[in-house]
Order: structure tokens, then sequence, then C-alpha cells
């Protein structure tokens, strides 16, 4: 495990940090393909008449025999033509499935979005992108950061940053798959290091971010910002596409997150998620430090991490401002109606180096 402080840049130069994430430097580098390309040349056989407990059963027997023809064909020069059925497509016709009642995030809202009802999330079938651009604010190894903002959320957090895109899904530009496809290859022209679906939030997307990957070839890794409040099913779907995750772990209990995020089980669901993804791929976890928060959240986050997803990077962050709700109605979020204070920060950073969690900058 290795945990940084999120004001030292200087730990990311750090030999640890491109261990823990050797698959996502390889392909940054182009010393690997990203997933997503050889994704869609393993060639799979189905029907569309199947349903979708047919083909998530055959989507686990697929993901079993892809990881054989992924380690033959990383390192290759792909030029063989990509077969009619293939791996892409299975989960193409999977996700499209999910949403026409909605079971894409763990509310399971059965939303018929394709329809044009609109989920919890605010969205219906329509997928719009707020920005998109080099994001230089996200941790070193990711910077520059081909960042792409999409709109609504399956969360409700009272202090949340992005509120003008989270809350309102009709803040962007209605983006289909050839046209997110587009801008993906754009951002890696420009000299993006990575593509980051982010939002709001990425998860409600996926219905028109898998099928865009079939108009885009570029050798870049794919990164999933994520709340992690995705279904099984939809994780699935993303294991074998995403090289590198960044995702949040905000509450060490449920309260909290039903209080400030408005979702019912969230340590469950997201612990879950967390444990799945870290058997599996490079992931920076990141975790923002809440004022009067230590002990009921970020000590047994940090203690999680520490037992459960010990391949892991951590960012443990300092930058939560009240916004949105929380400053609207500070009254209401007393107990975070502030910044966190250098007692409460010294106070994660100690804990963190109890549970042998290792931050070394480096000169």
């Amino acid at each position: 495990m290795l945990l940084w402080r999120s004001d030292s840049i200087a730990v990311w130069r750090n030999e640890e940090v491109r261990r823990r994430l050797s698959h996502y430097y390889k392909v940054m580098k182009g010393e690997r393909n990203a997933k997503y390309r050889v994704v869609k040349r393993f060639p799979v056989d189905f029907s569309d008449d199947m349903t979708v407990e047919e083909l998530m059963s055959l989507h686990s027997e697929m993901r079993r025999e892809f990881d054989e023809f992924y380690e033959e064909k990383m390192e290759r020069d792909l030029t063989d033509n990509i077969p009619h059925g293939n791996f892409l497509e299975l989960k193409i016709r999977i996700v499209k499935l999910l949403v026409r009642e909605c079971k894409l995030c763990e509310w399971r809202c059965g939303a018929r979005r394709l329809e044009g009802e609109r989920g919890v999330c605010g969205l219906d079938s329509k997928v719009r992108v707020s920005t998109a651009f080099l994001h230089m604010g996200e941790e070193a190894p990711l910077v520059p950061s081909g960042t792409i903002f999409f709109t609504g959320c399956s969360f409700k957090c009272v202090f949340c940053q992005n509120y003008d895109i989270s809350t309102n899904p009709f803040n962007g530009i209605e983006t289909d798959p050839q046209r997110l496809a587009s801008i993906c290859r754009e951002l890696s022209r420009e000299g993006a290091r990575n593509i980051n679906y982010v939002g709001g939030n990425p998860d409600q997307q996926l219905h028109v971010i898998i099928p865009s990957l079939r108009y885009m070839d570029v050798n870049i890794p794919l990164l999933w910002n994520s709340n992690m409040y995705m279904t099984e099913e939809a994780l699935e779907l993303l294991l074998d596409l995403i090289d590198i995750w960044l995702p949040d772990f905000k509450y060490g209990n449920n309260e909290c997150g039903l209080r400030l995020s408005k979702v019912k089980n969230y340590f469950e669901i997201v612990s879950r998620n967390h444990k799945r993804v870290c058997e599996v791929n490079d992931v920076i976890i990141r975790h923002l430090v809440l004022p009067n928060h230590i002990e009921c959240c970020t000590k047994p986050v940090l203690l999680w991490i520490a037992r459960h997803c010990n391949r892991a990077l951590v960012n443990v962050m300092s930058q939560y401002r009240p916004e949105h709700l929380v400053y609207r109605e500070p009254e209401k979020y007393s107990d975070i109606a502030r910044r966190p204070n250098n007692r409460e920060m010294e106070e994660a950073y100690k804990y963190a180096d109890e549970l042998g969690l290792c931050w070394k900058p480096v000169s």
C-alpha cells in the first residue's frame, strides 16, 4: 500500500508508484495495448434473442477466456480485422438491456430510460457532456488527463462541488457514441495521458460510453472516475475495458452516506465494488477528509483499504470545502460547514501511517 498527501506532488516520482500502476504506465507509453482495443478483437458468438441473464452468463464465461487472450495480444500490433461478433458487441447488447429498466446503479430504479423516462440520476437515454479538456489538477501520473465531465449523478451529495452539472442533467451538449469517440480522439491528439470519464458520475452513461469504443482505436488508457455505486452487472462490463480506476471512497458507514449523499447501504455496496476492482486493475482510491468525520469515516475507510485493497494507491485529500446545500444551509449541516483543519488532516495521515501505509516523499 502506498499513501501520499494530496499536497505533495513529489511522491509521484517514487518507483513504487510506477510499480503499482505498471499496466497503466505501459499502455500510456505504448508498450502495451489498452484493454478496450483487445476486447473488440476477441470473437464472441451470441444472438439478440438471448435474455439478459443468458447474456450475463455468457459474459462471465468469456471474461475467464479473455484474460488469456489479452495476455497473448497485449504487446502485439493490432492489425487484424475486428470480428463482427466480439466481446465489445456483447457488452453493448447487455448494457442496452440493463438501461431499458435501468439497473446501472444500486438505486435499481427501473426507469425506462430508452423510452424517455428519467431515473433517479435525472437522466433519460440522452447523454450530455458538460466539458471536455486536458485537466492538470488530477494526481500527477494522470496529468494531463483527457477529462470528460458528464451531467447527472446517482448521488445527491449536499456538499457537491460540481452541483451545477450533477443536479442539472441538461447542463451540457447532447452526445452520441460517434461524437463521444471523436472527443476522445481529439483529447488524445492534444496530448492526454488518458481518457478520464467523470461527472457528475459516468456510471449512468454506460449505454453511450461503451458503444463509443466501436468508433475509436487510439492506444490510450481508459480511466473510470466514479462514486462506485454501480451495480455488479455494470461493474462486470467495465472490468475488461478500464485500464486504471480513480474511485471515491467517501464514508465509513451507511448513516453518513444516507445523510450526506442520500444513498442507502453505502458502505456495503462501495466496499464490494472497490474490492472487486482491486483484484484485477490498477487503482488510485480517493478519500476526501470531511471535518468532524475522522472517527466515523476516515479511519474506517483507511482501515478497510489496508485490509482488503492492498494493491491500491491512496490519496487522502484535504480539498473539502462547504459547497451547495451546506453553503446554503450551514446550520443544517453544522458538522461539515467548514474545511478540515490541520489537526484533523494530521490525524488522518498519522492513522494511515499506523496502518502501515507508506507515504514517502521523494526529493
